[in-house]
Order: structure tokens, then C-alpha cells, then sequence
């Protein structure tokens, strides 16, 4: 169904939204929460991918909030039709916590999607804050941009002549390091498997990571780095020794933390109250690498709306360990990374194609 509000350019609101499931319930609790927000413009609302397809390559929507299991054709499908229409829109993926659908969200953001989000059942529809709070906040992050820049280029080089950056850099006191920990939210998952992907063999230590996400996704984003990084990859277990090489990642739902426990570096789980409304949060993962190690403390803050991460790294700049973030333009939302460098944490701010490089010449620099 198309939805008609006529404005002129001037009157527009700052996002135009189109909502794509295939029930009307859910179509409609979505609306509702989209409706309460006057910075956002309900443009259409469609039952299945293929009316879509057709109404994003009228109606040009900024944001697409698209379901995986429809009718006619399917979001996955829809997707790419979707893109190639207007490659500036943004797509989140609206998934139930299955792992079906989370190994096709994953799917879904390798192939232009640029989040998404797990909608709730159902029955789950009147008690559902974490969902409202957390669809305006997508949107609000990703609306700043929508509509004026495709989707950022990850891969993006290193520029030969680097723009003096707006904000300071710290030397660390960077010795011998010890561990890698990675904090990311929104874009994170094709970030972090991009990077894991280029980080060189002399990177022998632990690698801790807190990406936002809930459970069962998380347990299929740490198959997918293990395949992509060609390293053993898993969700913390609470008590685990983590071990050289090996990537540990939150699970859903948990903080994740890490303590030394006399020789051994241990995983440690908890159910402590969400810090920046997260569980996983960066803060208390970096916060407690800060403790354990120090100055061999190496931190990299990749794309994310928000700020989680910056009093985590806040700790690990003050031990003198690294502190790395994202630049904006590689990242989806410069939110995580933006606020630490702009803090004046950061030992370096690099496109994401340039973090794996420079991390290889921190480790192998450590060793001379």
C-alpha cells in the first residue's frame, strides 16, 4: 500500500521510510513507532518484495526496513532489485532470532544491507521498548546520510596524502603487546570480517571482540570469522582460558570480559546491568584488557552509532596501550570510533583496508 503525504522539498521531513513485511500486524506496530517520530516520513508500506522492488524505484525511500520471509518474493531476493534502483538507500534487514534468518542478515549485509534488526514476535508486540528505542536510533544514525551517499566503501585505500585529521593523536607506550580487542556496532559485522580477514600471521595473540548483536546471531557471526580469518573462532565460554590465535567473541546478551587467573587468561560472563543500553557492551571488554594488560593493550574501535567503547578505551589510552578507530569515511555510522578519536585517545584513526596493515607493523615492530 502506498502512503501519500504530499511536501515540497523544503517541508520534507529529514528521513522517508518504507516499511516491506508480509503481515499486517507487524506493518502496522512498525508504523506506529515510525509515525512517532516527526522527523520520519512513512513514505509506503508493502506486503512483499516484489511491490518493493517497484515502489523504491518511484518513491526513491531513503530507509527500507525489509522482512526476510515473504511471499511473491522474499527480502533476500528483493534486496539487490532494491539497490540497483537507488544504490543511496539504506537497508535494514528486519529478522526473527532464528538461525536461519540470522545466517541470511549476514548474508543480506555482504550483499548491500546496511544493518539490521531483530523484530520481536508476535505476542512480544506491546512490550517491546528495546525495539522502538532501537529502530528510531538506527534510523536517526543512518538518516543523517541517507539520501546523499551510497553505501560507504570499506575497502577504501589509504589516502597517498592523509588529511590532517581535526583531532589529536597520542603516542602509546605500546610494549610487546599481549592481546587485540575489537569493539564494533552498526556496519560492524562486514567490518569485522573484512579485517580478520587481512590480519597478518604475526598477530599470535588472543583477539576479543564485542560486536552488538543478540544471541544466535552472534553464534553465527563467530562461524563466519573463523571462516573468513582462517582462525579458530567461537563465542566466550564464562572461565575459558583464551588462547594465542584464537578469536573470542560476546555472546548475545553477555558482557564479556577477560582477568588473569595466576599463568592462565580467563573468559569471564556476566549479566550485569547493559551499559549504553548494550549487553554486550565495549566498555566493560576494554575497561578489563586495560586492567589485565596495560601498555600491551591493543584496542580497535571499528564502525558503530553511539558512543560505547570510549571509556573503555579511555582505559587502555591511559595504560598506554594502542587505541585504533575506524575513519568516518570507511564506516557505516561514525558514532564509536568518531567519539574516541575525537577525545583525543587515538594512536591512529585509518580507513579500514589500512588497520589490519598497521596492526601488522605494531606486533612485528614489538619484536625487533
Amino acid at each position: 500500500m502506498l502512503r501519500t503525504t504530499p511536501t515540497t522539498e523544503s517541508e520534507r521531513p529529514h528521513t522517508r521510510v518504507m516499511v516491506v513485511d508480509d503481515s499486517a500486524v507487524v506493518r502496522g506496530f512498525i508504523v506506529r513507532i515510525l509515525e512517532s517520530d516527526p522527523s520520519i516520513e512513512v513514505l509506503a508500506t508493502c506486503s512483499n518484495g516484489q511491490t518493493a522492488v517497484n515502489q523504491a524505484a518511484r518513491i526513491r525511500p531513503d530507509i527500507v526496513i525489509l522482512d526476510i520471509e515473504m511471499p511473491v518474493m522474499d527480502g533476500l531476493t528483493a534486496l539487490p532489485k532494491i539497490l540497483a534502483a537507488d544504490p543511496g538507500t539504506r537497508i535494514i534487514m528486519a529478522s526473527t532470532l532464528t538461525q536461519k534468518n540470522a545466517e541470511i542478515s549476514l548474508e543480506a549485509l555482504a550483499r548491500g544491507a546496511t544493518d539490521y534488526i531483530p523484530k520481536p514476535s508476535a505476542s512480544q508486540l506491546n512490550g517491546s521498548d528495546n525495539f522502538k528505542r532501537d529502530l528510531l536510533g538506527k534510523i536517526a544514525a543512518l538518516g543523517r546520510r541517507a539520501g546523499v551517499s551510497a553505501q560507504p566503501d570499506i575497502f577504501a585505500k589509504a589516502s597517498a596524502k592523509p588529511v590532517e585529521p581535526a583531532f589529536g593523536l597520542r603516542n602509546a607506550t605500546l610494549r610487546d603487546p599481549g592481546i587485540l580487542a575489537i569493539g564494533s556496532s552498526t556496519g560492524g559485522p562486514q567490518a569485522l570480517l573484512a579485517l580478520v580477514k587481512a590480519l597478518p600471521a604475526e598477530i599470535n595473540v588472543p583477539i576479543v571482540i564485542a560486536q552488538h548483536m543478540p544471541a544466535t546471531f552472534t553464534t553465527v557471526l563467530a562461524q563466519h570469522l573463523g571462516r573468513a580469518s582462517g582462525r579458530p573462532s567461537s563465542e566466550a565460554a564464562n572461565g575459558e582460558a583464551l588462547a594465542p590465535g584464537r578469536i573470542y567473541l560476546a555472546p548475545g546478551d553477555f558482557h564479556f570480559e577477560i582477568a588473569r587467573e595466576g599463568l592462565h587468561l580467563k573468559a569471564r560472563l556476566s549479566k550485569t546491568p547493559p551499559e549504553n543500553f548494550c549487553r554486550p557492551s565495549v566498555n566493560p571488554l576494554f575497561r578489563s584488557v586495560a586492567q589485565a594488560f596495560g601498555a600491551q593493550s591493543v584496542s580497535v574501535t571499528l564502525t558503530g552509532m553511539g558512543s560505547d567503547g570510549l571509556e573503555g578505551a579511555r582505559a587502555i589510552a591511559y595504560a598506554g596501550g594502542a587505541v585504533i578507530a575506524q575513519d568516518e569515511a570507511t564506516s557505516v555510522v561514525w558514532g564509536m570510533p568518531g567519539a574516541i578519536a575525537n577525545a583525543g585517545l587515538c594512536s591512529a584513526v585509518l580507513p579500514l583496508s589500512a588497520i589490519s596493515p598497521y596492526l601488522g607493523t605494531l606486533f612485528r615492530g614489538s619484536r625487533r
